[in-house]
C-alpha cells in the first residue's frame, strides 16, 4: 500500500472517531437534558403539592437520582480509545473498538437510572383501573398521584364515605381522560370502585367480612347504603335489635355493615347492620339465659306492642309476654295495660335454652281473682254479668274481673229451633243468669238464661193432649217431613204421609211454605224425649171409605192426565183422588199418544183402601166393548143356525106326511128352502170369520194389560 493511500485510511478512521464522539457527546447531553427536566418536574410537583395541602409536605425527588443526574451531567472525554484530537500526531488505531457505542454509567448505575425514570413517567390508558396515591387534599377534591407527568383531582363528595381519609393514603382511581380541553388529568374513584365494587362485595359477602358504608337517603321501608360505590339497601329491621321509629337519624353517617343477601340477576345487595349486634348480643344472650330461673321477677323495658303480645327488653335479651298473660281479665289489645319504653316488673313463666325464648308473664305478679270469688256462690245461684266475647256456640260472660262463665247456645232458649248465640245476646250486655256448673279446681262455669222462665215441657200432656188441635208454625222442611213450633221451646213433627189423604206428595215444599202457619192435630207425645208427633190430614175424615163404594172394580170415571213418566201417568179423579195408569193401558184405540191436560174416559181395574191406591186403565174400555160385540154376534149366529136346523127338520117331518100327488110341488118348494139356507149359513159364516179376525189380536193384549194393572 502506498503511503498516500495510507495517509488517506488514518484520514477517514480519524474523521469516523470524531464523528462516533460527537454522537456520544450528543447522546449525553439528551440523557442529562431529561434528567434535569425530570427533576424539575419533580420539583414543579412538589411546588403545587405544598401549595395545595399547606399544613402537610410532600417527599422531594430521591437524592439518588439527584447524585446520577449530576453524574450524567459531566463532561465527556474527547479522547477516546488512546486517541488525541490532535492531527499532528495521530494515535495508534484500535480496531476492536470501531463503530461501538461507549458507556459512561456503571450498569448498576444504569439500572437505577431506568428504575427512576420508569417509575416517575408511567405508561397509562384510558378507563383504565389504577391505585393511586393522595398527595393533597382540600375540602372540595383531593390531589391524587398515578405517576403520570401531572397529578389528577378528584372531587371530595366521591370519597365522603371516607372521613378519615389522610395524604399518603392509597385509593383506587378511573382515568377517564388523560388530557381535557385545559391538559389537567379526569380521574374518578366513584367509577373505579363500581368497576371493582360486585368483586368486593361477593368476597365480602362469602367472607362474612365487615365492610363500612355510607347511608345515602331514606328510602320506603328502610335506608340506602353506598357501598363501594353501589346502592345498597337497609331493611328497617336490619338497622338494629331493638324497633326504629325515625330512619332519619341515621342518614350521612357511616356505619359498618354485613352483606347478607346478593341478588345477582337484579344486581340487588341487602346489607344489615343488626346482623353485626347480634353477634355480639348472641353471647350476653347465652350468659342471661344461663342465670335465669322459673318463677324469677326482672324488671325490663316495653320494646314492642303486637296485637298478640309485648316484647319486654330484658337487658340484651328480649322475653315476650302474651296477651293472655297481661291481665286476669279480657283485653282486646295489650295497649290497653301496658306502652312503649315503660318499665315494668314482671315474671318468667319459661324459657327454651336452644331456641333462646322466654315467656314472661305480668298478671301472675297478682293474685288469681278465683281465689277471692265467694265460697257461698253455687250451683243453682243467680249472677250478674257483662257479656264480653260472643262466638256461634256461645257468649262468654264475666261475673267480676278475671271471672268469666260461658253460656252455651243451647242454654240461651228452650226451643229446639237451631240458631246462634248473636240472635239472643250482644257484647256490653249486662244480663242476669243461673250458675248450671261450677268448678273451682278448674276454674270453670257453665251459666244459663233460660233457666229464668219455666220450662215449656212441663205438663206438657195437659196442654198438648192427644187428638187435640192447635196452630204451629212451620220451621223447617226436612225429606220425611216437617218440623213446626207450637210455642217457645216446643216443636213438633208431621210426617210426610200425614199431610194429605189423597195427594200423594213427595217432599213438603210441595204442601206449604216456611214460615206459614198450618193446622195440627196431635197425634203422639213423648215427654221424655221431648218429642211431638203431629199431623194434618187427620183434621178431616178419611175419604177413602167413600172412595171404596165410588170407584168400585170395572165402574169407569173421568179423570184428567196431570203426570206422566217412564212406567205410565197419573190421572186426578174425582173427589180430589189420583189415581194410577200403566203404560200399556194407556194405549188409545187410533194407536194415538196420550198427552198432559188430556180429559178421557178410564176404568178401575184395582183398588186397594189400605194402601190408598186405585189402578186405571183407558185401553181396557174400547178392548171389553170390542169383547162384547164379539159375544153378541157369536150368540147371534147361534141362534141363526139352530132356527135354520129347526126348519129343515120340520120341513122333513111334513115331506114325509105328503101325498104322492104333491111330491114334485114339495120337492121343489124344499129345494128353494135348501137353497136359501146355505146362502144364509155362508153369509153368516163369512160374517164370522171376519168378526174372528179383528177380535183376536184385542184379545190377546188384555191379558197382558190385566196382569200389568194388578
Amino acid at each position: 500500500m502506498s503511503e498516500e493511500n495510507k495517509e488517506i485510511n488514518e484520514e477517514k478512521i480519524t474523521s469516523e472517531i470524531s464523528e462516533n464522539e460527537n454522537a456520544v457527546e450528543a447522546k449525553n447531553e439528551e440523557k442529562t437534558e431529561t434528567v434535569e427536566e425530570l427533576a424539575e418536574n419533580e420539583s414543579a410537583d412538589t411546588v403545587s403539592h405544598e401549595e395545595t395541602a399547606a399544613p402537610e409536605t410532600v417527599e422531594e425527588i430521591p437524592t439518588e437520582a439527584e447524585v446520577v443526574a449530576k453524574k450524567a451531567t459531566k463532561p465527556v472525554k474527547t479522547e477516546k480509545a488512546g486517541f488525541s484530537s490532535s492531527k499532528a500526531e495521530p494515535p495508534e488505531i484500535d480496531w476492536d473498538v470501531i463503530g461501538k457505542k461507549h458507556e459512561n454509567y456503571t450498569h448498576t448505575e444504569r439500572v437505577k437510572l431506568e428504575d427512576i425514570y420508569d417509575n416517575t413517567l408511567k405508561s397509562i390508558t384510558d378507563h383504565e383501573v389504577l391505585d393511586g396515591t393522595v398527595v393533597a387534599k382540600n375540602n372540595r377534591e383531593v390531589v391524587v398521584n398515578i405517576g403520570f407527568k401531572s397529578d389528577g383531582i378528584i372531587p371530595m363528595n366521591e370519597l365522603r364515605y371516607h372521613a378519615d381519609l389522610k395524604v399518603g393514603d392509597k385509593i383506587e382511581v378511573y382515568v377517564e381522560n388523560q388530557e381535557d380541553t385545559s391538559g389537567q388529568l379526569i380521574l374518578s374513584h366513584k367509577k373505579a370502585r363500581v368497576l371493582r365494587s360486585w368483586e368486593r362485595i361477593n368476597d365480602a359477602h362469602d367472607k362474612q367480612e365487615i365492610i363500612n358504608g355510607f347511608v345515602k337517603c331514606r328510602t320506603k321501608g328502610g335506608l340506602i347504603v353506598d357501598v363501594f360505590g353501589i346502592e345498597a339497601f337497609l331493611p328497617g329491621s336490619q338497622i338494629d335489635v331493638k324497633p326504629i321509629r325515625d330512619y332519619d337519624v341515621f342518614v350521612n353517617k357511616t356505619m359498618e355493615f354485613k352483606v347478607v343477601k346478593i341478588n345477582h340477576e337484579f344486581k340487588n345487595v341487602v346489607v344489615s347492620h343488626k346482623a353485626l349486634i347480634e353477634d355480639e348480643l348472641e353471647a350476653q344472650k347465652t350468659e342471661i339465659i344461663s342465670k335465669l330461673e322459673k318463677g324469677q321477677v326482672l324488671e325490663g323495658t316495653v320494646k314492642n306492642i303486637t296485637s298478640y303480645g309485648v316484647f319486654i327488653d330484658l337487658g340484651g335479651v328480649d322475653g315476650l309476654i302474651h296477651i293472655t298473660d297481661l291481665s286476669w281479665g279480657r283485653i282486646n289489645h295489650p295497649e290497653e295495660v301496658v306502652e312503649l319504653d315503660q318499665k315494668i316488673k314482671v315474671v318468667i313463666l319459661d324459657f327454651d335454652d336452644n331456641k333462646k325464648r322466654i315467656a314472661l308473664g305480668l298478671k301472675q305478679l297478682t293474685p288469681h281473682p278465683w281465689e277471692a270469688l265467694d265460697q257461698n256462690l253455687k250451683v243453682g245461684d243467680k249472677v250478674k254479668g257483662k257479656v264480653v266475647v260472643i262466638a256461634d256456640y256461645g257468649a262468654f260472660i264475666e261475673i267480676t274481673q278475671g271471672v268469666e262463665g260461658l253460656i252455651h247456645v243451647s242454654e240461651m232458649s228452650w226451643s229446639q229451633h237451631l240458631r246462634t248465640a248473636q240472635d239472643f245476646l250482644k257484647v256490653g250486655d249486662e244480663i242476669e243468669a243461673v250458675i248450671l256448673t261450677l268448678d273451682r279446681e278448674e276454674r270453670k262455669m257453665s251459666l244459663g238464661i233460660k233457666q229464668l222462665i219455666p220450662d215449656p215441657w212441663t205438663n206438657i200432656k195437659d196442654r198438648y193432649p192427644i187428638n187435640s188441635k192447635h196452630t204451629s208454625v212451620v220451621r223447617n222442611f226436612t225429606n220425611f217431613g216437617i218440623f213446626v213450633e207450637l210455642e217457645e221451646g216446643v216443636d213438633g213433627l208431621i210426617h210426610i204421609s200425614d199431610l194429605s189423604w189423597s195427594k200423594k206428595i213427595k217432599h213438603p215444599a210441595e204442601f206449604t211454605k216456611i214460615g206459614e202457619n198450618i193446622d195440627v192435630v196431635v197425634l203422639d207425645v213423648d215427654e221424655e224425649n221431648r218429642r211431638l208427633s203431629l199431623g194434618h190430614k187427620q183434621l178431616e175424615e178419611n175419604p177413602w171409605d167413600v172412595f171404596e163404594s165410588v170407584f168400585t172394580i170395572d165402574s169407569v170415571h173421568k179423570g184428567t192426565i196431570i203426570e206422566i213418566n217412564e212406567k205410565g201417568a197419573v190421572a186426578a179423579l174425582p173427589y180430589g183422588v189420583e189415581g194410577f195408569i200403566p203404560k200399556r193401558h194407556l194405549a188409545k184405540e187410533d194407536n194415538s199418544q196420550v198427552k198432559m191436560d188430556e180429559t178421557m174416559d178410564f176404568k178401575v181395574i184395582e183398588f186397594s183402601k189400605e194402601n190408598k191406591k186405585i189402578i186405571l186403565s183407558h185401553s181396557k174400555i174400547y178392548q171389553d166393548a170390542h169383547a162384547a160385540e164379539k159375544a153378541k154376534a157369536d150368540a147371534q149366529s147361534t141362534n141363526e143356525e139352530k132356527s135354520t136346523r129347526r126348519a129343515v127338520k120340520k120341513i122333513k117331518d111334513n115331506v114325509e106326511k105328503t101325498t104322492l100327488g104333491d111330491i114334485s110341488a114339495l120337492a121343489e118348494l124344499k129345494s128353494g128352502m135348501e137353497q136359501e139356507a146355505r146362502e144364509k149359513l155362508e153369509k153368516m159364516s163369512k160374517q164370522k170369520k171376519t168378526s174372528v179376525k179383528k177380535a183376536e189380536p184385542k184379545a190377546e193384549e188384555d191379558p197382558k194389560a190385566d196382569e200389568e194393572g194388578k
